[in-house]
């Protein structure tokens, strides 16, 4: 061992083995940190009734045990409360001393509402609309809440089924509609037959959505007839319309393999719900699917940019000080803050190429903007600039590690240059390729500056793919994993409360990227297993 070490250079094996351990051991640190922090907002935890030397008393969930820095290091507990609606707070300190008992009642029930956040109490009594009462004595009071709670459920799913779907189709074809009167209108000569035309297909769009609104309107206060009163922990009665509950559960009453059965029923409903109460509540799929758009848009536009560019470069170009200067900007430009981008995009696309598309092609939606406005697609557009340099580096690579004896072998056989590219060196290269583009993906789905200026927005209405048409909506603003974090972090009105949501976003944020990355890797060690044979 004190050989190998006197050994000139051999001590630096070790040190660079070390800096290989610090750097995976803290990716495992931080994955850890995240996955470990994000479920806490699935896993239901257990229910305290804390009575307090005061004779007061408390009933929440324990968040967080601490040592207290000041007043002699004492121990404190944060227990999440709950009904934020009546306390102001959701979270509160308690010092660990002053704590006299603490209990799990059995019959304590979380109720997750649409409005507030959870409220944290014990049942008291059950109204029904055709005026039958309930008490939570009753042996079928519990299925009988759970089948009102699934039925209000329903309810919501037919009325967002109605005003989103259904009415805003119908505003997508009034609008349109309305805007050709518009045109029509302003035209000298009036066409007084198209105008009658347009009146007419109007009316019946009209008459429908007059009858879907009365069917919303019917359905929402049918979520106002059922009530269910409750007991606070410190003595409080609420009562509360079935309308507002999401969900109820009894978390004292619930063993392991339930607690896990609705920590993966909640960490769907993340997945794939919308998000409610300033995004501290509910589900991210808005900014999942606006995040995988974006990258598969800004992947369709980086990556033919980048090949041809590299491909001049590297195969036509004639080297010299013009191409040195050329790759040293390129190289350069990957340095740029993120920001900078952002602003160009603001300045070129929207308000430059935005403005003109607006101009030529909808100018009759003027003066509100179409594509003269941040959206999807301009946001793709400038994190495709943004990560263009990664493309053409790595291409440029790609194509430089083409053996000479293959380009030759092709020329000898009577292929022109072009054909050469196109037929062997490309294929030979496209693993490389793949390489930048895995790179170039991973850094556009984590940007978050570039995106608060050209079309990221906290809450988008409607999806950027959906089923009307133009199907593909370019010009829509959109949501994003990045931005949801910072929101969450950053503006939330209750940042204690969004915390383990941040982390749970971020996690899937990485999820996404990886998921990505992987599809990116399989296809390109198919095509190394491809070509691996063709060198010569």
């Amino acid at each position: 061992m004190k050989g190998s070490l006197k050994t000139p250079g051999e001590a630096f094996v070790w040190f660079t083995s070390m800096g290989l351990t610090i750097g995976l051991s803290m990716v495992v640190f931080l994955l850890f940190s995240i996955v470990t922090n994000g479920m806490k907002v699935f896993w239901p935890n257990k229910v305290m009734h804390l009575r307090l030397k005061d004779g007061s008393t408390v009933g929440g969930t324990l968040i967080k045990e601490q040592t207290q820095s000041t007043e002699g290091g004492q121990e404190e507990w944060q227990i999440f409360m709950g009904n934020k609606d009546i306390y102001g707070l959701a979270f509160r300190f308690l010092n660990r001393q002053d704590i006299v008992q603490t209990a799990y009642p059995k019959e304590v029930m979380v109720i997750e509402r649409i409005e507030y956040g959870d409220a944290i109490g014990v049942p008291v009594l059950l109204e029904t609309k055709d005026g039958n009462k309930l008490e939570s004595r009753n042996s079928a009071f519990q299925a009988h809440l759970k089948n009102v709670v699934v039925q209000a459920n329903d309810r919501w799913k037919d009325i967002r089924l109605i005003e989103k779907k259904q009415i805003g189709r119908i505003n997508q074809q009034m609008e349109r509609m309305q805007i050709q009167k518009r045109v029509l209108e302003n035209q000298k000569k009036i066409d007084r037959s198209k105008l009658d035309q347009i009146q007419k297909m109007m009316e019946p769009l009209q008459a429908e959505y007059e009858k879907l609104a009365q069917k919303a309107s019917q359905l929402r206060s049918g979520q106002e007839q059922d009530f269910l009163t409750y007991r606070l922990l410190d003595g409080q009665e609420k009562r509360l319309a079935i309308g507002q509950v999401v969900h109820i559960h009894y978390p004292n009453q619930m063993g392991t393999l339930e607690r896990l059965g609705y920590a993966l029923r909640k960490f769907w409903l993340f997945l794939s719900d919308e998000p409610r109460e300033a995004n501290t509540e509910g589900g991210i799929f808005p900014a999942i699917f606006g995040t995988f758009v974006m990258t598969l848009l800004l992947s369709i536009a980086v990556t033919p940019f980048g090949v041809l560019a590299a491909i001049y470069l590297r195969e036509y170009a004639k080297q010299g000080v013009f191409v040195r200067s050329v790759r040293i900007a390129v190289n350069n430009l990957a340095g740029v803050p993120s920001i900078v981008f952002g602003v160009f995009g603001l300045g070129f696309f929207v308000y430059m190429v935005g403005g003109t598309i607006d101009r030529f092609f909808f100018s009759n939606y003027l003066p509100a903007p179409t594509f003269g406005t941040g959206g999807i697609f301009w946001a793709s557009m400038t994190l495709a600039l943004m990560t263009v340099p990664v493309v053409i580096v790595a291409t440029e690579e790609a194509l430089s590690a083409v053996p000479r004896g293959v380009r030759e072998g092709s020329l000898a056989c009577g292929a022109s240059k072009w054909q050469t590219i196109q037929r062997v060196v490309l294929p030979a290269s496209a693993p490389g390729i793949l390489t930048g583009l895995i790179l170039a993906m991973a850094r556009g789905a984590g940007e978050v500056a570039p995106l608060m200026l050209v079309g990221v927005v906290k809450l988008a209405p409607s999806l950027p793919l959906d089923t009307n048409y133009p199907f593909l909506h370019l010009d829509q603003k959109f949501m994003h994993l990045g931005f949801h974090i910072y929101d969450l972090g950053f503006q939330s009105p209750d940042s204690e409360a969004a915390k383990p949501m941040v982390f749970a976003t971020t996690f899937l944020l990485i999820l996404l990227v990886v998921l990505l990355n992987l599809g990116a890797i399989v296809i390109r060690e198919r095509l190394r297993k491809k070509f691996a044979t063709g060198a010569f």
